[in-house]
């Protein structure tokens, strides 16, 4: 309605100026064409004529109706001519503002900035100034609070806060520390190197290595052990040349060796380990003036260690006698896992005893390669000299000089360093009650103490009478446990041939096409003759002449047959 309003006024506007232009001329003024509301294009006027000016700057330009002098001035060269009507009271500078607010109310109207007194705007100024006051002291505020002083309570609260979890932490590091050494304490005593190595991350191919070996279950060395011995096959084979050929061996010359035929590293604690698994292999020793050749090698005076093979006077060190001595150092290294097998059988929750000769393999739980090392010997060390090598030895042979008072004050001063260093002892942890050894897990909650003890007796005897088997009885075992199903191919190769015999040659060549695993021919004919070893009357191996033929009968069913084999595998394994 507002933009109505104000589209009239300038009609009007433009009739009036138009008529005063041209006189009194009847001529009616052509109408500029209607426009939408939402539009602001205007009809622009003709150039020429000293009204030119748009109907906005004459709308601004015209003073109220209440101070227009009654009589118009002439109108002059500079001066427009006056309006003709009068604009209607409705469509005022009020008016106009009203429109514009409407039209774009984030813009104040001028009425209110042209009106507004030195008063009102010294008043927002204050307004203004007390907020920016308000602002500066909360900035202040925070700015004192980021920057405490240092004796402040805040501060000291906050320290002793840290100091608590310092404390705490340093005892539960006290107690893991506590609980290891238990723990080592009742596994044996190891040495600081051995303890070192095993806090690592050992590879993988160390820790299963026992697992990924293609080989029969035996009695497997862990990899370090096999590692040693393949270090004790090296070094024998060096120090017999230097001493069948009258040459001192030396550790360097047996380090340089060992590590060029193993490429690995060779050090004084493997030579004190292979002294601990064969104590007679050589004798050590620490000598001076051992001639040496380069420049890079140890001097002439100082001392060395020396190997000396343990053999009969005037005999060498053979082939034969490398063998004999690679035999026996393997045999005391399996028979120091034994060892450690025997102790982890008798922490078992039923105990067992297994005689170690008639051991054939592990037990199943037992963990080969996480056998602790083996703990080095002590080696023969060089003489001692007297030579000053710190400070406490220098101050000794120089107490001699120092006067009653600076010896005290001496004194004084390592007592303060003493107590310095002495760290905070926090208060011992209460132990945590222990679960008794026998108590059932929750899912074996209901069931009767004696079924569970009857239970694990027959997993410790069959365990047992695995671990004492026969390599030949297991494969035995093996063969026996891939019979029924032969059994059951064989009856369909007969119904097949529709024959009552067939050469054994052929029955093989028919089962290797049927069986679901590979096998050989002759694998195949050794499955064939035991199964006709256990059930005679069942399956016959015939030799007539220059052939052998195999002979089924075909009337007896087959889970009769699988029920005897299965009988038999079950008598197999209680032997």
């Amino acid at each position: 309605m507002a933009q109505l309003r104000v589209t009239d006024f300038f009609q009007q506007s433009k009739r009036g100026a138009s008529g005063r232009r041209k006189g009194n001329q009847p001529e009616t003024p052509q109408a500029s064409p209607w426009t939408p509301a939402g539009s602001r294009k205007r009809a622009r006027t003709e150039p020429g004529g000293r009204g030119q000016a748009s109907a906005k700057k004459r709308l601004l330009m015209a003073p109220p109706e209440e101070e227009q002098p009654q009589q118009a001035p002439a109108p002059g060269p500079c001066i427009a001519p006056p309006l003709g009507p009068l604009s209607p009271s409705g469509l005022d500078k009020k008016a106009k503002d009203l429109t514009n607010v409407i039209l774009s109310p984030g813009l104040k109207p001028e009425t209110e900035v042209e009106d507004s007194t030195p008063a009102e705007k010294q008043e927002t100024s204050k307004e203004k100034l007390a907020e920016l006051r308000s602002r500066l002291e909360k900035i202040r505020a925070l700015t004192q609070k980021a920057r405490l002083p240092k004796g402040s309570p805040e501060t000291d609260v906050d320290i002793k806060i840290r100091l608590k979890r310092v404390r705490l932490l340093e005892s539960k590091i006290r107690e893991r520390k506590d609980s290891k050494q238990g723990k080592e304490a009742d596994l044996g005593k190891k040495d600081p190197e051995s303890s070192g190595e095993s806090s690592e991350n050992v590879p993988a191919y160390q820790r299963f290595h026992a697992l990924a070996e293609d080989v029969p279950p035996g009695l497997a060395l862990p990899y370090k052990y096999r590692v040693l011995a393949e270090m004790f096959r090296s070094a024998d084979t060096i120090v017999g040349m230097l001493f069948n050929r009258s040459e001192t061996a030396t550790f360097a010359k047996v380090k340089q060796g060992v590590q060029d035929m193993m490429r690995k590293q060779f050090e004084e604690r493997n030579v004190g380990q292979i002294k601990t698994v064969f104590p007679d292999s050589y004798i050590l020793r620490q000598e001076k003036n051992v001639p040496t050749f380069g420049s890079g090698g140890p001097k002439k005076s100082d001392y060395q260690l020396t190997f000396e093979p343990v053999l009969e006077a005037g005999e060498k060190l053979s082939a034969s006698w490398l063998m004999e001595r690679r035999k026996v150092f393997s045999r005391n290294l399996v028979n120091i896992v034994k060892s450690h097998h025997k102790a982890f059988l008798a922490s078992l929750s039923p105990p067992m005893v297994v005689p170690e000769d008639k051991l054939t393999r592990w037990h199943p739980r037992f963990n080969v390669d996480e056998v602790p090392d083996i703990s080095p010997a002590e080696l023969p060390q060089p003489p001692q000299v007297d030579k000053i090598t710190s400070a406490q030895e220098v101050l000794a042979k120089a107490r001699s000089m120092l006067t009653p008072k600076m010896e005290k004050a001496l004194a004084n001063l390592a007592l303060r360093t003493a107590e310095s260093s002495r760290p905070l002892t926090p208060e011992s942890p209460r132990p945590t009650p222990s679960a008794p050894p026998n108590t059932p897990s929750s899912s074996l909650r209901g069931v009767s103490q004696a079924l569970l003890e009857r239970i694990r007796a027959k997993e410790a005897q069959k365990l047992q009478a695995q671990m004492t088997r026969d390599p030949q009885q297991e494969h035995r075992l093996g063969m026996m446990g891939r019979l029924p199903e032969m059994a059951r191919v064989l009856r369909n190769v007969f119904v097949a041939e529709k024959k009552p015999a067939l050469t054994l040659e052929a029955a093989c060549q028919r089962m290797l096409a049927s069986y679901r695993s590979l096998m050989t021919p002759g694998e195949m004919e050794g499955h064939l003759r035991l199964l006709s070893e256990l059930l005679p009357s069942w399956v016959s191996i015939l030799s007539i002449r220059k052939d052998t033929y195999i002979k089924l009968d075909k009337s007896v069913d087959l889970n009769i047959i699988t029920e005897r084999l299965a009988k038999r595998v079950k008598e197999e394994e209680q032997l």
